[in-house]
Parts: structure tokens; C-alpha cells; sequence
């Protein structure tokens, strides 16, 4: 700020930018109206040509401006003081220095205290103004006010037409040898280049100039309601007092100040801002990341993605949305579409519907349920004129026809207007769905869709939902899924934290409480690792249903290091159009590897690993189950594998590749491994030794293999005769095949230590 000082009197007025409060709308006495929260004033600070400066709209004749404040005039004493004005809009004015002659609190009658008037023809072009205030009558005094005045309380005058606006740099006041200084701002107004921020009169023309001239500096969009007839992209940064509004397909860039906080302030509202930052996103190779500011954006209706950026249905560069959180609120928005449709099945065309009445209604991204329908088949996409669905997955029961349900969970993220979308990826991210809204829908088609460090909290049904190979390669780590149905039993829950049915999935360090399932895996080549998900309830000896469901036979999936609390790894094929065994590897390439498998309070038939297939015929043909550590608390368990046979049973006369190993059981009744080491005793002399394996084999399995037969005391006979014999061994007696024979050559007794196997 500039200051005057006089035989130590300090002339210079503060400057509005330490309050309008101190400013008069009239004569600048005490108690006169003040521009502090008038409608026609505003302090604007930073301009182009001003530092901080007072905006003031013309609403009188002659709109006085006075400092409240009482400027000492002392004899023999001349000061100049100046304005410096320049026209915003509206009608021009003229400007001119006036001021209030007092003395001892009143007025001194009979003066000169108006300056000569300037008019203001030009908008934006500064105009300084200026008048000397002195004791004496000498040339160039434009005011003498002679001795009785001892102060004056100092402004201007705006007098002409009414409705201009006008811009007003800080007054001085000095002394006739003073000089002052200028203070320049970097900032250009959009209003000075023709916008009107009405609402109503297009501004683009006024914003592409103002982009244009400001050449590094900032670019202010005052208040007011600027419409855009058409997309815009800012060059330099903007800083925004007023809103825009412009169609939806228009793309609104801001290129140096690209994030979601200039968005809010842009638009005003967080659903809208957050769109059109998003429809910019895929718009502008001038950026490849979206911050979110930390902010809270709430969403009151489902977002289709594709329908935000209608002139891109595929896209594959990488682009990012980071730091925010997504606040669902609203109600009938949210509501899943439910459509009942008749509907013709065959295996030859695994995954699809024909003869589809109703085609017209039901949506892409439908969850399919009918009889022989497996968990999380989708609609991947229709075809209304030949009255086709195009499903996710092949039906392993549905041969025929029949009423088949479609339910369209509405998602707050919804990528499945896209035809494919490849590298897309959110981190540090909250989806708040609140009950109301599911997660993410994901694209049909596109590789590597990436979420990592985020949250999504209390889906109504569904975390995130692959409706067809928009999952290809897809990341999911170190995020946390919290359900909304903790106080629900089990058997009761609904929600599913995520799905895929292509390949290369990768879940990692993850985090899941208490939904029905954690992931429904049908794709192949996938690596679970690290995660913690648990389902249990308070039930006493209560029901528990699978964490992860591996719904292909081949599944070439390895789950390792993950925390499987009060759940379990099911294995199926019931993805399969033809799930009797004819040819293949069968159940095959799973690898269940140094997980902690923990349950409490569950009934004694519960079991961590359960494969059930959904046709007959069907084998093991690769497992390892290794360095797992099993435990249940609160009452014994019978064993940690069960066969689900509601469809068919498992085929365990044939296996191969079959590990079982270094595992720890406490509170299991029944301790697997394979190869399995049993101990036999046999006390009286026989020539047929029935060796059991005790239920140790993995699944049911069979005893196919021995691996050594080793006698770990005398052989003798009923005579107490020692003998050095080799038995020969039969295979897979017993009513389960799970029992061998040792065939001595004659009648001994003793004990031996076989090594037996299922392969």
C-alpha cells in the first residue's frame, strides 16, 4: 500500500481491501450508509490494471464514495488526491475527487469540494483522476478551502446515467512533491472481454477472448452465470467467482488447473462438476490423471460413464482418478430393475439366449437367474431384433425353455455403455454406497481396469460386477470392502464383493467383512494373495458359505498368504454348458498355499475347501495344498475338505498331481495329506493285512498308490518266527476304495509304516 506522511500526519485512507465498512455511500459521516455488504459493491482483489480494488455498480444520479475516516488538512498545507477508475459494463459515467469540509464534527458551508470531472467512455481503459485540496487560493487549487476546515473526509463522485459498473483503485492522498506507485495484478476478467454472466447471452466468444489475452496470467470468471453454447478450454489458470452452465456433450477443459475443487467451483454443483471433470478426462491429452481434492462429491443418481462422454464409446490410454470420496444419497434412483422374460437354452450355443420375449426391456449388465444358472452370469449384451441375449457365462443345467429373471443392479459407477475400456484405474477412493447404490460396473470388453488403496463401503448388492471381459488382467489391491449386512445371518446375505470371468484377475491385499461371497472367480490364471475376508455370524454352530467360489474346473489359479476367516474356497464347474467329464484336465491347476484358515463357532460338517461338481465323471487333476495352517475354535471340526455331491459326486477312482502337504490341524478331528504315511498294526498272523487309510486322503480319495511299505517291528509268525519278507499290495478296496491289502506269503503278524498316495 502506498502511504503520504506530512510533519508526521498520516494523510493515505486504508485500502478496501481491509473493509468496505469504513466507506460511505454518503457524506462519510458518522453514521452515514456504508458499502460494507451493499449489493452494488464488491471488493475485487486482483485486477488486471488494480491491486486490490472496489467494484462498484452505479445505482444513483451521483453515487458518492467517502472515507470515513477524518483526513487532516493543516494550514498552509496542499494535498493532491487521486483516483484511478476504469468502466466494467453497463452505462459510462463520469468520475470526479469530492469531499466533506469539517470542522469540530460539522460541516464547513460554502466551499468548493467537488474536483474537475473526467468522463469514462472506454471499457477497461484506467482513468486516473485527480484534485488539490489546500488552505489557499493559488492556481491549480481545485478546492481552497481556507483555514476553517481542519479535516475532510475524502472519495469521488460518479454522477451520469445509472447501472455502469465501475472498478476503483485504492485513493491517495500526498503531498504536491509525492510520488506514487502502481501496483499491477496479474488477472484477467473474463467480463472485460464481452461476458455478461447472465445466464441467458452465450459468453464463449468473451472466454476464448480472455484465454487468448491473458498470455500467463490468471483468468477471473466473476460472479454471475456464464453459458457456453459450446466446449471450452482453458489455457491458462482461472479462478472462479461465478458458475458455468453448458450442454451436456460440450467438453470443459481447464488445462492448468485441472482437479475436481476448480471443477465445484466452476459448476457449483459436485454430481454435474465431477462429470464434466470426467468427460475432460477422456478428452484432453493435456492431463491423464483426475485429483479429486479429497473432496466429498455427493451423488444423488447413477452415473453411466459412457453417456458422460458421448463422443468416445472405447477408449485405451491410461487415465486415473484419484483422492476423493463418492457420497451416495437419493432413494427410487437406486431401485434394481427386475424383468421376467421366456427364454430358449441350448449347450451347442453356450452363451445364449434365443427366442427371448420382453428382449426389448431387459438391460445389459442384468444378473440372469433361472433354473440351471449359476452364480453371477450376466447379460453381456442383446440383440432385440433377432430377440438374443448374449450371456456371461454358459449354463450348466438350462437346456430347454424357461422364465428367466433379470435384475439390473443401478451402479454409482457404470462403465458398461463403454465397448471396451482398457487401462483405467482409481486409487484412493471411497464409493460410500450407503445401501442404496452398487459399486462399479465394468466395462464389457478392456484389459488392466486397476483399483487400489480404496474403499467401497455397504454396496446394496454388489462391490464391483463383470458383465462380460472388462476384467481381463483387472488389479484389485489393498482395498477395503465393509458390508451392510453384518446383523444378518450368513445364509441370509446377498451382497458379493466382486466377480470376473476372464483371465489374469489378481486380488491382492485386500480386505472384505462379512458378505455371502468375496470373489466369484471364472476366469483362469488368477493370483489371490494376501487377503483377509470373513463371513461369519453369532449363530450358534452356524452356516458358512464360500469366501472365494472358483467356478471353472481348469482354473490355473493360485491362492496364497490369505487370511480365510469363517468361510471357504468352493471349487466348481458351473460355468460349464456340458458339465459331465468327457474330455480335459477336469479339476485342475489350483494351488491353496500358506493361507490361515480360521473358523469359530460353526457346525462340526463345516469344512474350508469344498469341490462340487455339477456333472458326473468329474476328477482332481492338479492340486497342491501346502504350508496352510487350519484351525477352528470353539468346537472340533470333522475335516477341512468335503465334496459337495448336491449335483453329482466327485469321480475319485482316477486323480492325479495331487499335494497335500506341511499343513497344521488344531481342533480337526481328521487331518488330510497326500502322499498319506498310516501306521498299521496288525496282532494276530494273517496272510491279508486290510490296511485303512482313516479318512486321511484329501476328498474322498482313493488309495491308488504305495509309494514304500517299511516294517517297523519283527515280522514273525503265529510261532514267534522272524521273517524278512515283501508283501505285494492291493489297490482301492474297501466300499470307498480307500483301503489296501498287504499279501504275505504266508500267515505274519506285526507292524509296518506304508506311504500311500490318491494319484
Amino acid at each position: 500500500m502506498n502511504k503520504a506522511i506530512t510533519d508526521g500526519v498520516q494523510l493515505m485512507p486504508p485500502a478496501f481491501a481491509e473493509g468496505l465498512d469504513v466507506w460511505s455511500s454518503g457524506d462519510g459521516t458518522p453514521g452515514s450508509d456504508t458499502y460494507d455488504g451493499a449489493a452494488n459493491a464488491a471488493f475485487v482483489p486482483a485486477d488486471a490494471d488494480f491491486a486490490g480494488c472496489l467494484e462498484l455498480q452505479k445505482t444513483e444520479v451521483t453515487q458518492r464514495l467517502r472515507y470515513m475516516g477524518q483526513t487532516p488538512l493543516l494550514p498552509g498545507c496542499y494535498l493532491r488526491v487521486t483516483a484511478r477508475v476504469k468502466a466494467i459494463s453497463g452505462n459510462f459515467s463520469s468520475v470526479r475527487i469530492a469531499a466533506w469540509a469539517g470542522e469540530a464534527g460539522s460541516h464547513v458551508s460554502g466551499l468548493v469540494e467537488v474536483g474537475p470531472s473526467v468522463n469514462l467512455d472506454t471499457y477497461g481503459e484506467v482513468v486516473e483522476v485527480s484534485a488539490i485540496i489546500g488552505s489557499g487560493v493559488r492556481g491549480g487549487v481545485d478546492m481552497p478551502w481556507g483555514v476553517q476546515p481542519t479535516y475532510g473526509h475524502v472519495g469521488l463522485d460518479l454522477s451520469g446515467a445509472t447501472g455502469g459498473v465501475v472498478r476503483i483503485d485504492d485513493l491517495v492522498i500526498e503531498d504536491l512533491t509525492s510520488a506514487f506507485l502502481r501496483d499491477m495484478m496479474a488477472m484477467v476478467d473474463v467480463r472485460d472481454f464481452g461476458a455478461l454472466g447472465d445466464g441467458i447471452t452465450d459468453d464463449l466468444a468473451a472466454f476464448e477472448a480472455a484465454n487468448t489475452a491473458a498470455n500467463g496470467r490468471t483468468i477471473l470468471v466473476s460472479a454471475g452465470t456464464y453459458l457456453l453454447s459450446d466446449s471450452m478450454e482453458f489455457t491458462e489458470r482461472v479462478r472462479f467467482e461465478g458458475t458455468v452452465t453448458m450442454p451436456r456433450a460440450a467438453i470443459f477443459s481447464l488445462t492448468k488447473n485441472y482437479d475436481l475443487p476448480s471443477y465445484i467451483d466452476a459448476f457449483g454443483n459436485e454430481q454435474l462438476a465431477f462429470e464434466k471433470a470426467f468427460q475432460s478426462l477422456f478428452n484432453s491429452a493435456g492431463h491423464e490423471s483426475l485429483d479429486l481434492g479429497g473432496r466429498r462429491i455427493t451423488i444423488e443418481t447413477p452415473m453411466d460413464m459412457q453417456a458422460l462422454v458421448p463422443n468416445r464409446t472405447s477408449y485405451s490410454q491410461r487415465r486415473h482418478i484419484a483422492n476423493g470420496q463418492f457420497y451416495v444419497t437419493g432413494s427410487s434412483a437406486w431401485e434394481p430393475d427386475e424383468v421376467t422374460s421366456q427364454a430358449s437354452y441350448s449347450s451347442s450355443d453356450a452363451r445364449t439366449l434365443t427366442g427371448v420375449t420382453n428382449v426389448a426391456n431387459i438391460q445389459v449388465g442384468s444378473l440372469v437367474e433361472g433354473n440351471g444358472v449359476g452364480r453371477e452370469v450376466y447379460v453381456k449384451s442383446k440383440n432385440d431384433a433377432t430377440q438374443e441375449v448374449t450371456l456371461s457365462a454358459g449354463l450348466y443345467d438350462a437346456v430347454g425353455t424357461q422364465t428367466f429373471t433379470f435384475t439390473r443392479f443401478k451402479y454409482l459407477l457404470d462403465f458398461s455403455g463403454f465397448s471396451k475400456l482398457q487401462r483405467f484405474s482409481m486409487s484412493d477412493v471411497e464409493l460410500l454406497c450407503n445401501t442404496l447404490a452398487s459399486g462399479i460396473l465394468l466395462p464389457p470388453a478392456g484389459v488392466i481396469f486397476h483399483l487400489r488403496d480404496s474403499w467401497i463401503t455397504r454396496p446394496r448388492d454388489r462391490g464391483i460386477t463383470s458383465h462380460g471381459e472388462g476384467c481381463q488382467g483387472m488389479l484389485i489391491d489393498r482395498c477395503q470392502f465393509l458390508t451392510s449386512e453384518a446383523s444378518e445371518r450368513v445364509q441370509d446375505r446377498t451382497t458379493i464383493v466382486l466377480n470376473t470371468n476372464a483371465n489374469d484377475v489378481k486380488l491382492r491385499n485386500n480386505r472384505a467383512t462379512q458378505f455371502r461371497h468375496f470373489a466369484v472367480l471364472g476366469g483362469s490364471n488368477n493370483i489371490v494373495m494376501g487377503n483377509h475376508f470373513f463371513q461369519g455370524d453369532a449363530e450358534a454352530a452356524g452356516v458358512r458359505t464360500a469366501g472365494i467360489v472358483v467356478a471353472s474346473a481348469y482354473c490355473s489359479t493360485t491362492i496364497t498368504g490369505n487370511y480365510v476367516d469363517n468361510c471357504s474356497i468352493e471349487w466348481t464347474n458351473e460355468y460349464e454348458p456340458e458339465p459331465d467329464f468327457t474330455s480335459g484336465f477336469s479339476f485342475s491347476a489350483l494351488s491353496i498355499d500358506d493361507n490361515v484358515f480360521l473358523s469359530g463357532n460353526v457346525a462340526p460338517w463345516f469344512a474350508y475347501m469344498v469341490i462340487k461338481p455339477y456333472g458326473t465323471g468329474q476328477f482332481i487333476g492338479g492340486l497342491s495344498v501346502t504350508g496352510n495352517k487350519f484351525r477352528s475354535i470353539d468346537g472340533a471340526i470333522d475335516r477341512v475338505d468335503s465334496v459337495d455331491s448336491s449335483f453329482a459326486p466327485l469321480n475319485t477312482a482316477k486323480g492325479k498331481n495331487i499335494l497335500v502337504e506341511g499343513n497344521t490341524f488344531h481342533q480337526v478331528d481328521t487331518p488330510i495329506y497326500n502322499p498319506l504315511i498310516v501306521k498299521h498294526d496288525q496282532n494276530s498272523a494273517s496272510a491279508t493285512w486290510t490296511v485303512d487309510s482313516q479318512g486321511g486322503l484329501p476328498f474322498g480319495g482313493q488309495a491308488r498308490t504305495v509309494e514304500s511299505v517299511v516294517a517297523t517291528t519283527r515280522l514273525r509268525t503265529s510261532g514267534n518266527q522272524t521273517r524278512w519278507a515283501v508283501p505285494y499290495v492291493e489297490l482301492q478296496q474297501g466300499s470307498n476304495g480307500d483301503q489296501l491289502r498287504l499279501q504275505w506269503e504266508e500267515p505274519l503278524h506285526g507292524e509296518v509304516t506304508i506311504r500311500l498316495s490318491m494319484n
